[in-house]
């Protein structure tokens, strides 16, 4: 398996960085993947003197594991050929393990190597998942700092039959000692949380209040605090995951003077710009509830009460359910959101995409090179995708457009069977069988937790001004949470200025 020259040119400056000598230990057969991967290994050996190759049996053959030389095994094996998406995750293994220091705060190692007992991790990935990444290597890094962590990524495509005996129908999907654990991108922080040992919520209860507080770590959320924080006034975020939306984002290529980017790399360089302006970021935390009193105090979902003078609320939206029977219930067992992610686990199965605009038709074309047939429902007279799409779309052989209609039910016993749909010009009702349902039906913002606090409209956006004011005095708001006419990256980035240059002046003239 020659690699790219380009990759082989930046691999080998990463390689130049390893510590200590590595040790990969490869199970291998004769198979296409076996092959595969023993040609990689034996790439990256013939690349750098520190890295050696051993024949040994593992757990699942095709699959190696990445140790130092010389001390116990790492507990981090790769079951399956880590190119695509996960090759970044391949080469941080390879540093990490040979002792290159994490980046990563000294917080969190401490977390990590704090637990104790005897965790064995399991994430099921694709190779074209732009979520699975974070996953293995949050899993990794656990398994490099605490030698009562292991962690197997396994393929879901080298695995095929493994993962369809464990029920596997969404990635990333991690188990923990053999039982399921959760699926969808989770950053090291929130898998800690989910073992019991996150933030200490007392810390934040002892915070003193701030000038500006945003809640929301997206694009708008990043700018306000930026443009605050340049001010030299006290700022902080608070955000349940910081990146929002934009971390599930796979290309980007209406970012001016950036031709292309993908959403993680964007939200890294988010947050490392943030950071250097001393911003107080509070990750894993969701507001509850807003309150004006002398300040203005917001109550998160873990007890814990922040104050600040004033806040910026750029919450985002997200992917918005059909709310039909069977969708709830058969999430993850058929049900899907992300095409690029879940896609390959339906190779060669019938599925249906809920959506006509430009995200469903995009979905579709996507599905379409990779499953059997693709039938789309869209629920008015026409598709709303772009003329362009549309005409993509009708070329394709194994795609069928149904108009016109209003899904009904997703059915299925363990997993989906089948959606049953009205068509609204008869009111006759229909039932195609299938086993994957992804809905793109576009989305909803997070602003439930205000209520009445401040005024939205009939679809829940914040409504705001021209400087980013909401109807109440103090409270700013930006992004895709707002009435603003369009929901773009760099849209909401402008918009985040101008609430924090809004609520600077706020505070001037109060």
């Amino acid at each position: 398996m020659a690699l790219d020259a380009d990759i082989k040119a930046q691999l080998a400056q990463y390689l130049g960085l390893l510590e200590s000598d590595i040790v990969l230990k490869v199970s291998a057969g004769a198979d296409e993947t076996s092959v595969g991967m023993l040609e990689l290994v034996d790439e990256l050996a013939g690349m750098s003197s520190r890295i050696t190759v051993e024949r040994t049996e593992l757990a699942r053959t095709p699959s190696f594991s990445v140790n130092r030389a010389g001390i116990p095994d790492s507990g981090i094996v790769f079951a399956g050929i880590p190119l695509g998406h996960e090759f970044t995750s391949l080469v941080l293994a390879l540093l990490q393990v040979s002792g290159r220091a994490p980046k990563v705060e000294q917080a969190v190692i401490d977390q990590i190597k704090d637990i104790r007992g005897e965790y064995r991790f399991e994430s099921f990935i694709s190779l074209s998942c732009h979520n699975c990444p974070d996953v293995v290597q949050a899993l990794n890094l656990m398994s490099v700092l605490n030698p009562g962590i292991s962690h197997t990524m396994i393929d879901g495509a080298a695995f095929k039959a493994e993962a369809e005996s464990r029920e596997v129908m969404a990635v990333p999907s991690v188990f923990l000692n053999g039982e399921f654990f959760g699926s969808g991108r989770m950053t090291v922080e929130e898998i800690l949380a989910k073992l019991g040992s996150g933030p200490d919520t007392s810390e934040l209860e002892n915070k003193e209040p701030f000038d500006i507080l945003v809640i929301g770590g997206g694009p708008a959320g990043s700018s306000a605090a930026i443009y605050a924080a340049r001010k030299g006034i006290r700022t902080g975020i608070v955000a349940e995951r910081f990146g929002g939306q934009v971390m599930d984002t796979v290309g980007i290529e209406n970012f001016i003077s950036v031709k292309y980017t993908e959403g993680p790399k964007l939200v890294a360089s988010l947050e490392e710009h943030v950071k250097e302006y001393g911003v107080d970021v509070m990750k894993l935390q969701r507001a509850k509830r807003l309150e004006k009193k002398e300040l203005i105090e917001v109550e998160l979902e873990s007890g814990a009460v922040l104050r600040s003078k004033a806040v910026i609320v750029s919450t985002g939206a997200r992917w918005r359910n059909i709310g039909v029977p069977g969708e709830a219930e058969f999430k993850n067992k058929g049900v899907a959101y992300c095409p690029h992610c879940d896609g390959p686990l339906f190779t060669g199965k019938h599925v249906a995409v809920i959506g006509g605009g430009n995200s469903g038709i995009e979905a579709a074309i996507d599905l379409a090179g990779i499953v059997k047939h693709v039938t789309v429902l869209e629920f008015m007279p026409e598709l709303k995708a772009d003329a362009v799409l549309q005409k993509r779309l009708y070329s394709l052989p194994n795609v069928t457009v149904i108009k016109n209609v209003q899904t009904k039910e997703i059915t299925g016993t363990d997993k989906v069977n089948g959606i049953s749909y009205i068509e609204r010009d008869t009111g006759a009702e229909q039932q195609i069988t299938l086993e994957g349902v992804f809905v793109q039906i576009g989305l909803v913002p997070n602003t439930d937790w205000l209520a009445d606090t401040v005024e939205r409209t009939r679809f829940g956006e914040l409504v705001v001004d021209r400087h980013g004011a909401t109807s109440l005095p103090g409270v700013f708001a930006a992004g895709d949470c707002t009435n603003s006419a369009y929901k773009q990256i760099i849209i909401s980035m402008g918009s985040g200025a101008t609430a924090a240059l809004g609520a600077f002046d706020y505070l001037i003239r109060n």
